[in-house]
């Protein structure tokens, strides 16, 4: 056997040894994923029963930690197998954030006995689950930033985003439960809702992007426009509670807490079968590099290429175009690109903080001078006034700079009319 395919046999075991690591990932992913579901449930439940003083989710919520604590000794299980067999592919970034969840694994327990104890404030035991669920996301993320596989990392990546768009999901479910269970939304919690609203609708639309068309039709049919329309209600509902100090009917939040639930429930079954489908596409790449494995064992039976044709072959077969796209996509080409686009986003950053920092300043100055005609006309306080306008922004769908531009352009063109009037 020369030493050309001694080197091709060797680079296709290298590529067998990646894929067998990727195959081993997807399956950690997979019972993260489930880890992650269980987490949920139980953060909801311990929510309620936080916030109802133990009187309401009692039960659940032992159910769910049960649970809980099932699929962790699963994910356990299948983690241990990157610290019993670390193999190079296994990326030293993916190692080092599953050791960081790890050593957090071990503090749940003090956390359920906070929540046991009621030592802990709902928002509390909301932001503890919270800080966990994203360092078990960030193990899905790094898993995506590690794999060398197109195919596997468009996958990765389009789980990563709907897990994640999941999770601010559940983290809707927590503090929707608490508000209606508390009986009350203030200012910051509204404020949250409104923007975990946004957030998870942005990581969903990242994951159609990735997602494969089976997947995007999946997405399509599962989400049932009937609890859609009922969480849409409910959440009006708690941005009208900005109205009223308190409500009476405080079983909203078993209400919210049943529709959330399902549609989270549907989001995991697409899940499911991403990871599956993921778990499936490893495998079938792993057959194949076998099989052109077995394949290259074999020695040639054709008469070898005439002097000089070796070199042509070789042109032929890797343009110099390729090379030079192979060398962006090398870890060196990576990690200078990413290093430019560091430096190029900090610039950025400092750029937008400045614009950000401007546009505020001018929509805070419309605000005042709405506010000021509301007052005038309408014989509000400022407070009233505020109000009005907070609510006439979102009956129509439009932010508060925009709804006092519409105010003040009113103003202007009524201040005209009354002048030719008087003329």
């Amino acid at each position: 056997m020369s030493s050309a395919q001694q080197l091709l046999l060797t680079a296709l075991r290298c590529d067998i040894d990646n894929l067998d690591h990727l195959a081993t990932t997807s399956e950690i992913v997979g019972d993260i994923s489930h880890f992650i579901h269980r987490l949920q449930r139980e953060r909801g439940a311990s929510t309620i029963y936080l916030a109802s003083k133990g009187k309401r989710f009692s039960t659940r919520r032992k159910e769910y930690l049960k649970h809980s604590q099932e699929a962790e000794t699963v994910m356990r299980q299948r983690l241990e197998t990157l610290t019993e067999e670390a193999r190079p592919q296994a990326a030293a970034r993916l190692l080092r954030r599953i050791a960081a969840v790890w050593l957090a694994l071990d503090d749940l327990d003090t956390l359920r006995q906070a929540i046991d104890s009621f030592s802990i404030s709902p928002d509390a035991a909301t932001q503890a689950f919270n800080h966990l669920i994203s360092g078990l996301l960030a193990i899905v993320f790094e898993a995506a930033d590690t794999s060398a596989d197109p195919d596997i990392t468009r996958t990765l990546v389009a789980i990563f985003h709907l897990m994640q768009g999941k999770e601010l999901a559940g983290q809707e479910r927590a503090c929707g439960a608490f508000g209606f269970t508390h009986g009350h939304f203030d200012e910051s919690h509204r404020e949250l809702l409104n923007r975990l609203v946004h957030d998870q609708q942005r990581c969903f639309d990242t994951f159609v992007e990735f997602a494969s068309p089976e997947a995007q039709l999946a997405w399509q049919q599962v989400l049932s426009q009937q609890t859609l329309a009922g969480i849409n209600q409910l959440r009006e509902v708690a941005c009208q509670h900005a109205r009223q100090e308190t409500h009476a009917d405080n079983t909203l939040g078993e209400t919210w807490y049943e529709l959330t639930t399902l549609r989270i429930d549907n989001i995991k079954a697409i899940e499911d079968t991403l990871n599956t489908q993921l778990t499936a596409l490893c495998h079938r790449k792993i057959a194949h590099v076998r099989a052109t494995l077995e394949q290259a064992k074999i020695p040639p039976s054709q008469s070898p290429l005439p002097p000089c044709e070796q070199l042509l072959a070789l042109s032929d077969r890797q343009p110099l175009g390729d090379l030079t796209a192979s060398a962006l996509t090398s870890p060196l080409g990576r990690s200078l690109i990413e290093l430019a686009h560091a430096q190029s986003s900090h610039l950025q950053g400092l750029s937008d903080e400045l614009e950000n920092t401007r546009k505020a300043l001018r929509e805070r100055k419309l605000i005042e001078r709405a506010k000021g005609l509301i007052m005038a006309y309408q014989a509000m306080t400022e407070e009233e006034a505020y109000r009005f306008l907070r609510k006439t922004s979102m009956d129509q769908s439009k932010s508060m700079a925009d709804m006092a531009q519409s105010i003040l352009d009113l103003s202007v063109m009524l201040k005209h009319k009354e002048q030719k009037h008087t003329r």
